[in-house]
């Protein structure tokens, strides 16, 4: 009994910052199509030239998303000379300054898939890529099973993963589980189905170390292989889908 009222309260640890806070916009995807107010459908090849990429696999279109049954479903394809796929974002449409931010979203499966829901700094095309910070709220790559990755990217850490964390969470591609981020100007906590997996509260917040004063935009998409999601990928695995049910933000 003691064990189970320890991880009850664990697991109201995130509930109980959202009800501290105001819903103050969500995504339903309750539409027949993508809410182009919201969104914007970003295209290309995830080359590192472009600016956004990391050497990935896919081409980025506007034919790989649907709106299904309340559910926003990224798909990437195995075409014939070619891997196809989705990115969103709501760049200059929806931004936020600090908050609890959720998604509740079902994996893909596969060696080779990378999804990711996350979030970059609203400067980027003034001061570039890490300057601008990034946030990672879920990445998941096929080729490391139960394993859910929440990340950081600053200037101090020039781009590189350091401020990270990889919890194993048996069976993370069964269904949907929540994907959350409590965001203040002192810290910065990630939860996945309600239970904190990672915090990053650094003492020094120089502009260098802390880019998280600033509003932030969101975004979703479905990478193939890369920098991150490994070059090898299973063929044999595609179509697979990345669905996500809603995203909220709490203030």
């Amino acid at each position: 009994m003691k064990k189970f009222i320890i991880l009850l309260l664990i697991g109201s640890s995130c509930f109980g910052q959202a009800t501290k806070k105001k819903l103050v916009w969500e995504e339903n995807f309750n539409g027949k199509y993508l809410n182009e107010e919201v969104w914007n459908i970003e295209l290309g090849d995830g080359c590192p030239n472009c600016g956004w990429g990391n050497n990935e696999r896919q081409l980025y279109t506007d034919e790989n998303h649907k709106i299904v049954n309340g559910n926003l479903v990224i798909t990437a394809k195995k075409e014939v000379e070619k891997y196809t796929s989705t990115r969103i974002t709501t760049k200059a449409k929806k931004e936020f300054q600090y908050g609890y931010f959720e998604a509740r979203a079902k994996l893909p499966l596969g060696h080779g898939i990378w999804p990711a829901f996350w979030m970059l700094g609203s400067n980027i095309d003034k001061v570039g890529w890490p300057q601008c910070g990034e946030i990672d709220i879920l990445e998941y790559v096929g080729r490391e099973p139960d394993i859910i990755f929440t990340s950081l990217h600053t200037q101090d850490s020039h781009g590189n993963t350091i401020n990270t964390k990889k919890t194993r969470l048996e069976d993370i591609e069964e269904g949907y589980h929540i994907y959350a981020m409590d965001w203040s100007k002192d810290k910065i906590d990630f939860f996945v189905d309600n239970n904190l997996v990672y915090t990053f509260n650094p003492e020094n917040k120089t502009e260098a170390i802390w880019p998280y004063n600033q509003p932030f935009y969101f975004i979703v998409n479905l990478a193939i292989g890369g920098s991150f999601g490994g070059p090898d990928v299973d063929d044999s695995i595609f179509p697979q889908d990345f669905s996500v049910d809603y995203i909220r933000v709490y203030q």
